[in-house]
């Protein structure tokens, strides 16, 4: 059976959650419970984590950067995860269509945080595509 990227997107969300919790400890076999899925989608799940993880400096300067209303800090640890992972899709994935990509970090706000939430993320994105987007005009 394959995964939808909508469930490989979750997984490798939770990940990143996890990680900012210091750690994966225990995660990798409680989602393979949870969401009866093998150790090798994972395993590339946690390669995408990584690969993100990699540019947190980066990605966290572009979402202090375009969050007007928030000091980074006080962004929940839910939302500023979300946006991670959009930014990520946004700037450094060639295979996430920029609309997808800020879509599917909006669905991932609701189902993990509230609706509030989702407007938050959907705004942060849409700032950072709209400037993406004069930066390629120019």
């Amino acid at each position: 059976m394959a995964l939808s990227p909508q469930k490989f997107r979750e997984i490798v969300f939770q990940l990143i959650y996890s990680d900012d919790f210091g750690g994966d400890t225990g995660v990798v076999e409680m989602l393979m419970a949870q969401l009866a899925v093998t150790k090798r989608i994972v395993r590339e799940a946690s390669i995408l984590k990584d690969k993100i993880l990699e540019k947190r400096q980066e990605i966290d300067a572009v979402i202090s950067e375009h969050s007007e209303s928030y000091d980074f800090e006080r962004i929940p640890r839910i939302e500023r995860n979300v946006i991670r992972l959009g930014i990520y899709e946004l700037l450094f994935s060639e295979d996430v269509p920029p609309k997808v990509a800020i879509s599917e970090a909006v669905r991932l706000s609701r189902k993990f945080a509230t609706p509030e939430a989702a407007t938050f993320v959907n705004a942060v994105l849409d700032s950072v595509y709209k400037e993406e987007m004069a930066e390629l005009q120019r």
